[in-house]
């Protein structure tokens, strides 16, 4: 930085904030660092008794902060669902402009991030947000920085987005409640609604429900009769553990499906089950603990088949790490680590 006239000062970089004081009406940051100097800024300045200010040059081959910040915001793609933020001392913002699942290509967002004087910070990717969620930040670090470093992280980049936001698609569903203690009325149904619910909270409105009752062939009979009202989605309840007369899984299969998975390493809900007809509508079985548990592998899977993102065995073998529920009481779910 260089300490230059104020009047010789336009076009160059405030080192930092200079702060105006007007009595009995305003103190504060006239001017904040970072601030290009313009030539309707400068009486102003004097008037504030600055007839001299520290400066950066802005050589060539050197990028003010305000105009890195737009090319780091640039690698996060057309922003499409998301609303962008002003620039404001250098940092712009990204917001959920819908309901969706955020999604970041991580490995592209960590090569970016190594490149020396740059930053992205992200939420969690494919995660669940809500319209006006705060999504990511960019910036960088120095007042000005060498153009050769934003090079470098817009190859780190490359041409895919770094982030995007994915709305809900899946706008209905059906239920094959199993069990024939449920289907008897030995006992009052209290899982489907919660599961319900739960797909309310997506925007999926259950549009049909059934009681199969147990057996491979009673399960099987009521998926396909619930296939009949054409759902974009169909859950099965209970009937998913080892004991005999659990036939869920069977029964699944048994309809068409193609089994995804059967068990994922998630607790509460190892003994979940996702699998996919062939014209591609998706199919879960839900272990008994989504009726009681705060928080279960349900709530992890069902943001992305929400948003028709296609879930494949090594996505649920991921959420081995961090999917271990730690049972706070009261639940903190969605605002904690389990799933992340």
């Amino acid at each position: 930085m260089k300490l230059i006239r104020t009047e010789d000062a336009v076009g160059h970089v405030l080192c930092h904030d200079l702060t105006q004081i007007i009595k009995d009406t305003y103190k504060d940051a006239r001017f904040r660092k970072g601030h290009i100097v313009t030539v309707e800024d400068v009486p102003v300045l004097l008037s504030m008794g600055k007839e001299h200010l520290y400066v950066w040059e802005m050589t060539p081959g050197m990028v003010h902060e305000n105009d890195a910040a737009e090319r780091l915001l640039a690698l996060c793609g057309g922003a499409e669902h998301m609303t962008r933020s002003e620039v404001k001392e250098g940092k712009i913002e990204l917001k959920a402009d819908c309901d969706g699942l955020f999604c970041v290509n991580s490995e592209k967002l960590i090569a970016v991030n190594s490149v020396d004087d740059v930053m992205i910070a992200t939420r969690k990717g494919g995660t669940a947000v809500r319209k006006g969620d705060k999504l990511a930040g960019m910036r960088v670090i120095p007042l000005i920085i060498e153009e050769e470093k934003l090079k470098a992280a817009e190859a780190a980049a490359g041409s895919e987005p770094l982030v995007s936001l994915l709305p809900y698609r899946l706008k209905t569903a059906a239920i094959v409640i199993t069990g024939s203690e449920v289907q008897k009325g030995r006992i009052q149904d209290t899982f489907t609604p919660v599961v319900k619910d739960k797909l309310a909270a997506y925007g999926i409105e259950t549009i049909a429900t059934t009681m199969s009752g147990d057996g491979v062939e009673n399960v099987a009979a009521g998926i396909a009769a619930m296939r009949e009202h054409k759902p974009d989605l169909i859950v099965c309840t209970g009937g998913m553990s080892v004991d005999p007369d659990d036939n869920t899984p069977g029964g699944i299969k048994a309809s068409g499906a193609d089994i995804v998975t059967y068990g994922a390493p998630v607790l509460p809900g190892a003994m979940f089950l996702l699998g996919y007809f062939p014209d591609g509508m998706p199919i879960m079985g839900l272990p008994g603990c989504v009726m009681y548990a705060g928080a279960t592998i349900f709530d992890l899977v069902l943001p992305k088949i929400a948003a028709g993102v296609p879930v494949a065995k090594v996505d649920l073998v991921r959420l081995g790490e961090g999917g271990l529920c730690l049972g706070c009481k009261p639940c903190h779910w969605p605002n904690c680590p389990f799933g992340k």
